[in-house]
């Protein structure tokens, strides 16, 4: 069997797993719940709203009402979000060359979290905005944040190595978060929405949520698939992309500009969730290869369906109260980061 062919195999099956995990997860996520759905009657009802199906007449309004109006748009909504999150950091992994590297690595989750912290502090509406005035100024303090990065980056290196990024990105976070501290220091009847939506959570939020992500989801997504070939170049340094005809700065930029884009969104509407970005990318990369071109939709699919379920533990693990998102991602992903540190300690010891 050629190698060509083999590799086609492997991603026939890497496709084939994740798909089938995606659509488990948002079938299983949307079935259970306070009131149980039977399984046939979730795919009849999502069948009937989604693509105009006959709905069985034994199914009730009330189990209908419950899929389409309240559970499809939050798993939906978790799925998109997580989706974010993976391809963000896949992205920044490879491209800053660092497997615990994650979507927040530029600061950008602290900006998107100022400008909604502040928004709730503030009590801030804007008119023609209304309800969209928190998502819309965490997407524009979220991008503001990673074009102020960029400059001084730029400012302090020319080249804009990737050391210099990343150092600058950790400066600004800290910075960003000491304003964050200190909102919630002064707040006082304000502070449980403040530190619930900090946690992370897509719970009440509709299909109104889901319009305002889905655009910069499509677009941070496109421009990111776009250059996966580049990236692959960036993957072996600067100076082998370079001499492959790679415009490293130009294709730098707008790597990070997408991936910014895509996590000021998914903060926006989610709040931070930390860990999806660093742990999916991660697992993809070690199960089915470095390869930007299948990396970035199987991190997609596979951030997607996980968020999905975890969404699904938060809301039933002490039904009927509700944890946090970012608890659940927290508490799975701090592990994992611990073991992918502690690999990449030996690593650097074996290689001495």
């Amino acid at each position: 069997m050629s190698t060509q062919t083999s590799l086609t195999n492997k991603y026939v099956l890497a496709y084939g797993v994740t798909v089938a995990f995606f659509f488990l997860s948002m079938l299983t996520a949307v079935s259970i719940g306070t009131v149980s759905i039977p399984l046939v009657e979730t795919v009849n009802i999502i069948g009937g709203q989604l693509f105009h199906l006959s709905i069985d007449d034994h199914i009730g309004a009330m189990h209908t009402n419950i899929i389409v109006d309240i559970r499809l748009p939050r798993v939906l909504l978790a799925g998109l979000v997580g989706g974010s999150l993976a391809i963000s950091g896949a992205v920044f992994q490879g491209l800053l060359q660092n497997p615990l590297a994650d979507p927040y690595i530029l600061g950008v989750s602290s900006g998107a979290s100022v400008g909604a912290v502040a928004t709730l502090f503030f009590n801030i509406s804007i008119p023609l905005l209304g309800l969209y005035t928190l998502p819309v100024l965490s997407i524009v303090t979220a991008l503001l944040t990673m074009f102020v990065v960029l400059f001084f980056a730029r400012q302090a290196d020319r080249a804009m190595r990737v050391e210099t990024i990343i150092l600058t990105g950790v400066i600004f976070s800290s910075f960003l978060g000491s304003f964050i501290s200190l909102i919630i220091a002064l707040t006082d009847d304000r502070l449980q929405q403040i530190m619930g939506w900090l946690l992370g959570s897509v719970s009440m939020r509709g299909w109104d949520y889901i319009g305002i992500i889905l655009p910069f989801f499509i677009i941070g997504t496109l421009i990111l698939l776009m250059n996966s070939k580049e990236l692959n170049a960036l993957v072996f340094g600067e100076a082998r992309a370079k001499h492959l005809g790679v415009d490293v700065q130009k294709r730098k930029i707008i790597i990070l500009v997408a991936g910014s884009i895509l996590t000021g969104a998914a903060v926006a509407v989610s709040g931070a969730i930390g860990f999806v970005g660093l742990v999916i990318p991660h697992m993809m990369r070690r199960l089915w290869g470095p390869d930007h071109r299948h990396l970035l939709p199987l991190s997609i699919i596979t951030g997607a369906g996980f968020l999905m379920l975890t969404d699904l533990v938060s809301r039933t693990i002490i039904s009927p109260s509700v944890l946090p998102i970012g608890v659940i991602t927290a508490l799975i992903g701090a592990p994992v980061f611990a073991l992918i540190l502690m690999k990449q300690r030996k690593g650097m010891r074996g290689g001495l």
